[in-house]
C-alpha cells in the first residue's frame, strides 16, 4: 500500500497548478502548439537546408563565389505570364514562365532528328534570357549564401519583362517604373552601398536598346534603365550590347537546343557533322516591306530565285511556331546567310551555328563586335564576310563570293563553328550543374574573374 504523500501517488492525481491552468484554458494549448510547431520547422532547415547550396569549396570556385539577392517577386516571378504555356506570335511573353525557360519539347522536330538528341530540343522563347540565368545561378557551384565572403551580387530582376509589356504603349513612366522602384530597393542594401553596384551583375532579356531612352522627347522608345546614375558601375548580360558601353557584355540568344550532358553534346556535334549538305546556302527570314532599301526582302528574292539556295519566308512558314522549318534548311546548307534583324543581332545566327552551318555576314555588328566572350577571336576560321555595301550594289556578289571557298575550306570553317557550339548553348542542369561548360558557365566564370581582377587595382 502506497503511503498518502508517496511520489507514486502523487503522479495520479490531478495536475499541478500550471497543468490545472491550462485544462481550464483548452485554446491556450492550441495557441502554444501554433507558435512550437514553425519554430520546431524552422530550427529543423536550420540544421538540414537540404534544398539549398552547400558552402562552395576554394577549389572549386577559384574566382570567386556569387551571392544572389532574395527580391520581392514583384521584381522577377510576378512578372512571368502564366496564362500561355508556348509560343504565340502575338504574345512574344508567351512560353516564358514554363520549364524554367526553356518551354515545351519541340514536337515538330520528332521525324527530324534522332530520338536521343530529339529530347533536347524546346520552344525556348528568345526573350527567357532572365528566367534561364536565375534558375541556372540557384544551384551554381560557386552560388554562396553569406553576402560577406561573396565576391559578386546577382540581381535577379526580369527587366525584360517589366519593360518589355509596356514598349508598344505610350507611356514612358511605365517603363521605367519597376526599374526605379529595384533601384530604390537596392539602395537599402549594405552590400550595394558599398560598391554602388561595381561588383553586381544583371541578366536582360530585350536588348541594349530598349533600355537606353534618350532625353530628346522625340525619342520615345524604351526605358532609360541602363542610363540611369545608379546602373553605371554594373556588368549586364545582355543579348545584344552598346559597342561604346563596357558594362555590357553580349551573350547568346537562347536557341531551341539544351543538352543534359557532354554525351548529347557530342551526339548532337556527330550529327551535324555528319549531314548531306545540299545547298550551297540558305535564307530565313521575312521582309520587312514598309523599310526603304529593306536588306533582308532583297535577300529574300535573291535566295528565292537562286538554284543554289533554300529559301525560308518566315511571313509564311510560321517560323516562331514551327521549328522544323528552320532546322531542316539549316541541316540542308553549307552557310547560312545572317543579315542584321531589327536590330543587329538576330537569334537566328545562333540556331545557324548549332546546326553546323557556316554564318555569312553582312555587319561587324551582328556577331563580331558582340560576342567575344563566347565566339572564336578569328572571324574568318568560322565564318564570311561580306560588305552589306557590295550586296545591295549587286545581289550576285553572295554567290561569286561563296562558290570560290573551297570543299576543304569550308569544312575547316564547318569544324570551328562545331567546335563552337557548347560556348552558345544553355545545358539543362542535373545535379545543380552541366557536366561541360557551357554560355551560362562561361559568363559567370567571365564576371567573376572582371569584378576579382578590378578589386585588386
Amino acid at each position: 500500500m502506497l503511503h498518502a504523500y508517496s511520489p507514486e501517488l502523487q503522479s495520479r492525481r490531478k495536475p499541478s497548478k500550471p497543468l490545472n491552468f491550462l485544462y481550464a484554458h483548452p485554446y491556450l494549448w492550441i495557441s502554444l502548439a501554433s507558435i512550437s510547431i514553425p519554430l520546431f520547422i524552422i530550427s529543423a532547415v536550420r540544421i538540414a537546408p537540404l534544398c539549398l547550396p552547400r558552402r562552395p569549396a576554394a577549389d572549386e570556385c577559384p574566382s570567386g563565389t556569387v551571392y544572389v539577392y532574395d527580391l520581392p517577386y514583384m521584381f522577377n516571378h510576378h512578372l512571368l505570364l502564366h496564362s500561355c504555356t508556348d509560343l504565340d506570335n502575338w504574345n512574344w511573353q508567351c512560353g516564358i514562365a514554363a520549364n524554367s525557360g526553356f518551354g515545351g519539347r519541340a514536337a515538330e522536330l520528332h521525324r527530324l532528328l534522332p530520338e536521343n538528341l530529339y529530347k533536347s530540343w524546346f520552344r525556348t522563347n528568345q526573350f527567357a534570357l532572365e528566367l534561364i540565368f536565375h534558375k541556372r545561378i540557384l544551384t551554381h557551384k560557386c552560388r554562396t549564401l553569406e553576402a560577406e565572403s561573396a565576391t559578386a551580387f546577382y540581381i535577379p530582376f526580369y527587366g525584360g519583362l517589366a519593360v518589355g509589356k509596356h514598349l508598344w504603349k505610350n507611356d514612358t513612366a511605365k517603363r521605367d517604373r519597376d526599374c526605379r522602384m529595384l533601384l530604390r530597393w537596392l539602395d537599402h542594401q549594405e552590400h550595394w552601398k558599398k560598391s554602388n553596384g561595381s561588383d553586381h551583375f544583371i541578366s536582360l532579356s530585350r536588348i541594349t536598346w530598349d533600355f537606353r531612352r534618350l532625353a530628346d522627347p522625340a525619342q520615345i522608345w524604351g526605358s532609360t534603365f541602363l542610363n540611369m546614375p545608379e546602373m553605371q558601375r554594373v556588368t549586364r548580360f545582355i543579348i545584344e550590347k552598346a559597342s561604346f558601353d563596357d558594362r555590357d557584355v553580349g551573350v547568346p540568344y537562347p536557341t531551341g537546343f539544351h543538352p543534359e550532358s557532354r554525351e548529347i553534346l557530342q551526339d548532337w556535334q556527330k550529327f551535324v557533322r555528319k549531314q548531306k549538305r545540299g545547298s550551297l546556302y540558305t535564307f530565313i527570314g521575312a521582309a520587312r516591306e514598309p523599310i526603304r532599301r529593306d536588306f533582308r526582302g532583297t535577300l529574300l528574292s535573291y535566295c528565292s530565285n537562286s538554284s543554289s539556295c533554300r529559301a525560308v519566308d518566315c511571313a509564311a512558314a510560321q517560323c516562331s511556331a514551327n521549328s522544323s522549318v528552320i532546322m531542316e534548311s539549316l541541316l540542308a546548307s553549307e552557310f547560312c546567310l545572317q543579315p542584321k534583324g531589327d536590330s543587329f543581332t538576330r537569334r537566328s545566327v545562333f540556331d545557324c551555328m548549332i546546326a553546323g552551318s557556316v554564318p555569312v555576314f553582312f555587319w561587324n555588328q551582328t556577331a563580331y563586335e558582340q560576342y567575344p566572350w563566347f565566339l572564336p577571336g578569328e572571324p574568318e576560321s568560322y565564318s564570311v564576310y561580306i560588305d552589306h555595301g557590295e550586296v545591295m550594289n549587286e545581289t550576285s556578289v553572295i554567290e561569286h563570293v561563296l562558290k570560290r571557298i573551297s570543299k576543304e575550306e569550308i569544312r575547316r570553317k564547318r569544324e570551328k563553328v562545331i567546335e563552337t557550339i557548347p560556348r552558345i548553348v544553355y545545358g539543362i542542369q542535373s545535379g545543380g550543374s552541366t557536366d561541360f561548360e557551357d554560355a551560362f558557365d562561361i559568363a559567370i566564370e567571365g564576371v567573376l574573374q572582371r569584378i576579382r581582377k578590378e578589386r585588386e587595382l
